[in-house]
């Protein structure tokens, strides 16, 4: 009996330290941080996966997330420095670095850790966006961008918002733009982070990026800033076009007046060829023909290449001097 009863108090024994050691062990997560707390007030933090050990029944145990979290951030309107107002929707991807000050600056809550990111960043927006003109902010809203400094390029880069490779002189003054000089714009996401800098570090978290959706004008801008666009780009166009007619012209002008001279020495050669031509004909002539005999030869074949020609046409009837040489063959003269 004393037996069966001492061995009932060791299995309640047993349960009893095997309960008590459950309670006093915990797990801390690999993405998580464990907070310890007794009576409500935090008395540790552990950052490390693995078992962890406290006080049973008076200690209690509490997780904060470390993986990154987004937030997405109502769209709102901004004004740049040249007074355009822009609609800006951003979101933002924030953690959990210190769970001690994040549990008791905004209780471990996500949603209040939200509302106060929500503050500190439209605050950035607005502060970055105010210092930057329409076209800088829309030029460094995707990626930084490397610019090739040219001559040819200098007239055409209206842009402030940009941190140069420019050198110092001896003097300490910044040499002006020159051939080839690298610029660089400064990505928008960049300058907000510089702007929030460690303004959430007394909450214990830490706000890694920020991200622009969407960077557009307000719908009832949209259409005239359209129309003013489609203004310029028109115009643009028609300057483009009326260069190119006057451009052309020049060249048609130039290829006619080429032309001109190129027919004028052609017909000039042409003549002089066909003089050439006529001249050694009569040579030729002259020197088949050159006594009396073959004068008169040539002379009659004449006649009678004339006489064939007039009787063409059903005209049988002909008019001859009776002291003609064709005269003679019908009388019968030799």
């Amino acid at each position: 009996m004393k037996k069966s009863k001492g061995l009932s108090i060791l299995i309640i024994l047993v349960v009893l330290a095997a309960f008590l050691l459950s309670n006093a062990l915990y797990t801390t997560p690999e993405n998580e941080y464990s907070v310890v707390k007794q009576f409500g007030k935090i008395v540790s933090t552990n950052d490390q996966a693995g078992l962890g050990v406290k006080i049973p029944f008076v200690q209690d145990i509490s997780y904060v997330p470390k993986a990154k979290q987004i937030y997405d951030l109502p769209a709102s309107e901004v004004i740049t420095s040249d007074k355009k107002t822009m609609i800006v929707d951003a979101y933002v991807l924030w953690n959990v670095t210190d769970a001690l000050a994040y549990t008791k600056t905004l209780n471990a809550s996500a949603t209040t850790a939200q509302g106060r990111i929500d503050v500190i960043v439209y605050n950035a927006i607005k502060t970055t966006i105010s210092s930057m003109t329409q076209e800088e902010l829309i030029a460094s809203r995707d990626s930084a961008v490397n610019i090739q400094i040219t001559e040819s390029t200098l007239d055409d880069i209206q842009i402030n918002d940009m941190e140069s490779t420019e050198e110092l002189d001896e003097n300490g003054n910044n040499v002006p733009a020159s051939e080839n000089q690298k610029t660089e714009i400064i990505l928008i996401s960049d300058r907000l982070i510089n702007c929030i800098g460690d303004q959430c570090n007394q909450y214990g978290i830490k706000i890694t990026d920020v991200k622009i959706k969407v960077l557009d004008l307000p719908e009832e801008n949209k259409e005239a800033v359209y129309n003013r666009m489609i203004t310029e780009r028109n115009n643009i166009a028609a300057a483009y076009k009326a260069q190119g007619e006057s451009e052309a012209q020049i060249i048609r002008n130039t290829t006619d007046a080429e032309v001109k001279v190129m027919l004028s020495e052609a017909k000039a050669d042409a003549d002089a060829i066909v003089a050439e031509g006529e001249a050694e004909y009569m040579r030729t002539l002259s020197a088949a023909y050159n006594d009396a005999d073959k004068a008169d030869f040539y002379l009659f074949t004449l006649q009678l290449d004339t006489l064939k020609e007039s009787v063409t046409n059903g005209n049988t009837t002909i008019f001859l001097d009776k002291d003609s040489p064709v005269a003679g063959i019908f009388n019968g003269i030799e």
